[in-house]
């Protein structure tokens, strides 16, 4: 098995390169970073030049050999979807699964807080909550609030100030939220810190999953 990934926060392609041996034994990874994706997205927003290039990436991953595509970042998770549309392989959004995990942990008429350090993340992860939310008979409520100098901790190098920031702002959560919702996948090593009694998700896991579900259903059952 061979699954792409484009990151556009560089210090986690090593985190899912792991994550997928530890998962697929003998599964390979080819990524790439394009760090430019987020930047415009939080500059001015998803837009067509955000959506070529997603599409691009996803060309060229294909030409590399991969069976499926995993795009880690969050704020472009439109983009994502429109280059899956027109993509020769399976594509997955990194919030996807997380978005459904979410509606079914909070339960009927629950409580669904969601976290993140970028504005630019927000308006994607929302979107996305609320159409499964809308498939759910009582759908739950979704509060969204964006980490206070989270961003700019781990801008500046600090992932320990981050984690810490991070972590206050779950606990903070907990106390009005039947599950907490970590919109980036950079924010997921600050969950294990919290120490809540409410669900805390995260996308890797449940993304690299989806993925490698993909790529197994696309005819790649055995890595290579």
């Amino acid at each position: 098995m061979r699954i792409g990934f484009l990151h556009t926060v560089p210090a986690l392609a090593p985190r899912f390169d792991a994550d997928l041996t530890s998962m697929v034994p003998g599964a390979t990874a080819v990524h790439v970073v394009d760090a430019e994706l987020l930047a415009t997205a939080i500059r001015s927003g998803v837009d067509e030049r955000v959506d070529a290039a997603v599409a691009e990436h996803v060309a060229h991953l294909a030409a590399e050999g991969a069976d499926a595509v995993l795009v880690t970042c969050s704020s472009i998770g439109e983009s994502v979807e429109k280059a899956a549309a027109a993509a020769s392989l399976p594509v997955v959004r990194v919030d996807a699964q997380l978005a459904v995990d979410a509606i079914a942990a909070a339960g009927p008429g629950g409580r669904i807080v969601v976290l993140a350090t970028l504005d630019a993340t927000l308006g994607p992860t929302g979107r996305i909550l609320e159409r499964a939310a809308a498939e759910a008979s009582e759908p739950p409520t979704v509060r969204a609030y964006v980490v206070p100098d989270a961003a700019a901790a781990r801008a500046a190098g600090d992932t320990e100030r981050h984690d810490r920031l991070v972590a206050e702002a779950v606990r903070e959560a907990a106390a009005e939220a039947d599950v907490i919702v970590l919109a980036q996948a950079s924010m997921a090593q600050a969950a294990d810190t919290a120490n809540v009694d409410v669900p805390v998700l995260t996308s890797p896991a449940s993304a690299l999953r989806a993925v490698i579900d993909a790529a197994e259903g696309a005819g790649t059952a055995v890595p290579r």
